[in-house]
């Protein structure tokens, strides 16, 4: 029985998660020695903080990997899902720890954890769960439409109160992602959509009405720099425009196969934030596009394995699970290498499985799990058996013939 659990695993998927995290692992450290030395610690400070992040990544990996996901349909964890999120996003409002002008993250003694990083997975199960359960009525506006989408709304708007507009963007992107693929028919979507530009229009008038103090920390200057600056960033290149151009630099001195590994020079104090959100660059400059291509590589394959172990499901749960994870990693991915580069303004999020930063690693590798453990069960299903033979561990399985 385990032996045969253990043939059904998508072993592909799991080898490209663990080469791109390795890698990771290899330009954290690279990107990160020099702000270490500079703070007068340990040149791989850093990179021994990201290497526990990833044990505990893996650890999670597994057990939502021989977690049986179904479970997470079930009623009262999807309460449990939904009132959770919405409270450790108002504990973050009354309690949470600012940094970069955002007030996002939790202090648990020395542990600081970034809760809206779970939420990305906590939102993907939930409306997974809800859709997949209302397939009987799914154009039902009231009934099969709106229930998930209030919950997304009321998320994505907490959220942009922290301020985190990149986190929010994600979110809503990847909920709308799930709605695409639920089943709804075009016109049923057409009215959504006609909703969601009244739901803004009324987020717009919120935040105009909001007293001048909330609303100047959640619209700064800094934010709307971000914004204009990437068209042209040369023409500020000394403050919006900064990290941009860097970043240009950085991208631009690489050539194929980069300056080489450990060399970079933007990472000297030139590039903010070289470790996290701008990863991308010092690759980039170090590796070159030879160096881009692993990355971009890798997380493509882990959207494609998703999307299509999704499509050989029979499960509408399950497919709409491995759909959102794609959806989130793809939509991230994208919104980093592009705020990197230039082709949309910079929002700051990670690039999945390669920068610094654990909660975003975690949610990432959750999200792996659980896929492995949809593709598992759904091969596990057609070679041996059903799916209950899972849950009893101690009945024979037959083979289908």
């Amino acid at each position: 029985m385990f032996k045969k659990m253990l043939k059904s695993y998508d072993y592909p998927l799991l080898a490209v998660y663990l080469i791109v995290c390795i890698f990771g692992l290899i330009m954290v450290y690279s990107s990160s020695m020099f702000v270490a030395i500079n703070k007068g610690w340990d040149p791989a400070t850093f990179y021994n903080s990201q290497l526990k992040n990833w044990i505990i990544s893996l650890v999670l990996l597994i057990f939502f990997a021989v977690f049986p996901y179904k479970i997470l349909q079930n009623n009262k964890m999807l309460m449990l899902i939904m009132f959770g999120s919405v409270a450790m996003l108002l504990l973050v409002l009354m309690f949470g720890d600012s940094a970069n002008n955002a007030q996002s993250w939790l202090a648990l003694g020395p542990i600081r954890i970034q809760p809206s990083e779970f939420i990305k997975v906590s939102m993907i199960i939930y409306m997974a769960a809800v859709y997949s359960k209302k397939q009987r009525y799914i154009d039902d506006f009231n009934r099969g439409v709106l229930p998930p989408v209030l919950f997304l709304v009321v998320i994505c708007f907490l959220i942009l109160l922290q301020p985190d507009i990149g986190t929010a963007a994600i979110i809503f992107l990847t909920g709308c992602g799930i709605i695409m693929a639920s089943g709804m028919r075009l016109k049923t979507i057409l009215k959504l959509v006609g909703l969601g530009l009244l739901i803004l229009a009324v987020l717009c008038v919120v935040v105009f009405l909001l007293p001048e103090e909330l609303r100047s920390k959640l619209i700064t200057t800094k934010r709307i720099g971000r914004i204009t600056s990437f068209q042209n960033p040369f023409t500020d290149h000394g403050a919006s425009g900064y990290q941009l151009v860097n970043s240009f630099y950085a991208i631009g001195s690489g050539g194929f196969f980069g300056q080489g590994l450990g060399e970079s020079v933007q990472k000297l104090g030139y590039l903010p934030e070289a470790y996290t959100d701008f990863i991308s660059a010092i690759i980039a400059e170090e590796l070159g596009f030879f160096g881009i291509m692993i990355t971009v590589g890798g997380i493509f394959f882990i959207v494609l394995r998703s999307i299509t172990n999704g499509m050989r499901l029979n499960d509408s749960f399950g497919s709409l699970l491995c759909y959102g994870t794609a959806t989130l990693i793809g939509i991230q991915a994208f919104i980093n290498l592009g705020g990197a580069s230039g082709m949309i303004p910079l929002t700051g999020v990670t690039l999945p499985f390669t920068s610094f930063g654990g909660s975003s690693l975690m949610s990432m590798s959750i999200l792996v799990g659980i896929v492995l453990n949809v593709s598992m069960m759904n091969k596990f299903q057609k070679n041996y058996g059903s799916e209950k033979d899972l849950a009893k561990p101690g009945k024979p399985v037959r083979a289908r013939t």
